[in-house]
């Protein structure tokens, strides 16, 4: 496993060894070893999968102490741009965000430290997402980010006029009124 930085330390992108031939490829996705020799120190509980079609943008959510969340990402089917940004009070990148397309040709993962919130945009026809989190989902903790909001001026790759918003993220804050980590 090859870690890759960003332009914020925290946030990680690991590129897998891939093993392939005439038949199709293999690899390792995760092994907890790696990750700690990677300092990363997490312990994943809950795996979850999501399924959307292009144009759909989610996020940007996160869930507050007690239950924050790390989550590594990593697309099945498809292509998506995954975005993170820093809403760590006291951290140099504070407001700042990485982006990164991730697809089942790259095979690359996103890791998600606490403190950041997430979102991403389907770029495909089609994409089927997979992530790990080291904590459990609770509804009561979460919150939400505007997705457009014009102070983090996230390009998402996707036409604002066209994009596909859940009810729920239309109720999200703006940045500037979140609760910060």
């Amino acid at each position: 496993m090859e870690l890759i930085k960003t332009d914020i330390p925290d946030l990680i992108l690991l590129k897998p060894k891939i093993f392939g031939d005439d038949r199709g490829y293999f690899f390792e996705s995760w092994r907890d070893e790696w990750l700690e020799n990677l300092g990363i120190k997490t312990r994943f509980i809950q795996g979850n999968q999501s399924s959307s079609r292009h144009g759909v943008i989610r996020g940007l959510h996160y869930q507050m102490p007690p239950h924050p969340q790390a989550k590594l990402i990593r697309v099945l089917q498809g292509k998506v741009l995954d975005v993170a940004v820093d809403i760590r009070k006291n951290s140099p990148s504070f407001g700042k965000h990485v982006a990164v397309e991730l697809s089942e040709e790259n095979k690359l993962q996103f890791y998600i430290p606490h403190g950041f919130a997430h979102g991403f945009s389907v770029l495909s026809e089609h994409a089927v997402i997979a992530y790990k989190c080291d904590a459990y989902y609770h509804p009561e903790t979460e919150h939400g980010i505007m997705w457009n909001d014009s102070q983090l001026n996230i390009d998402w790759k996707i036409d604002p006029k066209a994009a596909i918003i859940s009810e729920k993220d239309k109720t999200n804050k703006l940045f500037s009124k979140a609760i910060y980590y």
